[in-house]
């Protein structure tokens, strides 16, 4: 399965590969639900630090003088989301990673909604828009960004 996930991210724009990073984190904090309904204390840790591998490397991927507000928006939800999860695991509190799993989802959608548009706007650029194939600066771009550099 994670040779799949692998090969299908290939190619993938920074904008992809950030949502395939959010779907993470959900899958995680799912996981880490099921932990607590067994009570697996080893399991729940183990997912839990899954999932905040993937906030600690979202937020220290963030170029705050190219991203601006945007990006400092993104560093004060991965902040909290950090917290969250934290808390959660500490309390064993499945209600606490399902407002994680909230959160998460709808950051995602949001980004899957800069995806579209990124595709629209490619299929019929603007007028005086100097940046129409990559989007705003602050967004991680296939063509300016490699998936080993890119910025959430």
């Amino acid at each position: 399965m994670d040779m799949y996930r692998g090969h299908s991210l290939e190619g993938a724009s920074g904008i992809e590969l950030t949502i395939a990073l959010y779907d993470g984190i959900v899958r995680f904090m799912h996981n880490a639900i099921k932990a607590v309904e067994r009570k697996d204390v080893e399991g729940r840790r183990a997912e839990v630090k899954r999932a905040m591998d993937i906030v600690v490397h979202l937020q220290a991927t963030l170029d705050q003088d190219i991203g601006g507000k945007p990006a400092e928006s993104l560093s004060d939800f991965y902040v909290a989301m950090f917290a969250l999860m934290l808390q959660g695991s500490q309390a064993k509190s499945k209600k606490k990673f399902e407002q994680v799993i909230a959160n998460v989802r709808n950051v995602r959608d949001a980004w899957k909604q800069v995806l579209e548009d990124s595709h629209k706007s490619r299929l019929t650029p603007e007028v005086g828009d100097s940046n129409s194939e990559t989007g705003p600066a602050w967004l991680p771009g296939a063509e300016t960004h490699s998936a080993v550099s890119w910025t959430a």
